[in-house]
């Protein structure tokens, strides 16, 4: 990934639009709420785009660039449904959209790798109707190996 690329901040959304996982690359508290606030922005242009995409046939998972603040957001939705937003520092360079799914791919197989681990006890029977949130519970420390692979891809991305 090239070095002009800064990820500011990954948001990890159930498909009941509940977060998962929102993992901010700075210091500042004040930067944690921003990033809360940009993820739920950013899940109604998610629907747009997925209503968008369900009228072409379409199987795209990255849904590019969502919208612009003071930071470039992205989105990409896994095939469960588990949507994937990322914000990246604004640069004058150019932002290839190869670069960006490649942070995505990246992100969507350290979650993959945490889901399909077979020694790990969820904290929920697994049915139709639970949500995928209430699952996860990254803030729990059986999920500490989940939150370390998403650090490793944010630094790998130049967090």
């Amino acid at each position: 990934m090239p070095p002009q690329l800064r990820l500011n901040a990954v948001a990890f959304v159930s498909p009941q639009n509940h977060p998962i996982l929102i993992k901010t690359f700075s210091q500042s508290r004040q930067d944690e709420l921003k990033y809360h606030y940009i993820a739920h922005t950013s899940l109604d242009v998610i629907e747009e785009r997925i209503s968008a995409a369900n009228a072409t046939k379409s199987t795209e998972c990255y849904l590019g660039l969502l919208y612009v603040e003071d930071v470039a957001v992205y989105g990409y939705m896994t095939p469960l449904k588990v949507k994937i937003i990322i914000a990246l520092e604004l640069t004058d360079s150019v932002i290839r959209d190869a670069d960006v799914v490649a942070i995505f791919k990246s992100l969507h197989t350290a979650y993959r790798r945490s889901i399909a681990n077979p020694f790990l006890r969820l904290n929920a029977p697994v049915d139709s109707n639970t949500d995928h949130a209430i699952l996860v519970n990254a803030g729990h420390s059986q999920w500490k190996a989940f939150r370390k692979r998403v650090d490793d891809v944010g630094r790998a991305a130049g967090a």
